[in-house]
């Protein structure tokens, strides 16, 4: 198993937990290996998350097209 952490978070409200999750994100400090973290925070600011549309095709249909279209290493 590659996972070395997990991050878990919750709030009186969605917007609550989102915004705690995004503060763990950017706080997270990790050294060594390489890191999903900008991919977890593009994934929780994208506006179909924020907005509770995203349905469990949402990462594959929406979300990873545009993300790894976006991060293409130069």
């Amino acid at each position: 198993d590659a996972m070395i952490a997990k991050l878990i978070v919750h709030g009186r409200t969605r917007d609550e937990a989102l915004a705690k999750m995004h503060r763990a994100l950017i706080e997270l400090h990790v050294e060594g290996v390489k890191t999903n973290r900008d991919f977890a925070l593009a994934l929780f600011q994208a506006p179909t998350v924020l907005a509770g549309k995203a349905d469990t095709a949402y990462l594959n249909r929406d979300f990873l097209p545009k993300w790894q279209s976006a991060n293409q290493p130069v």
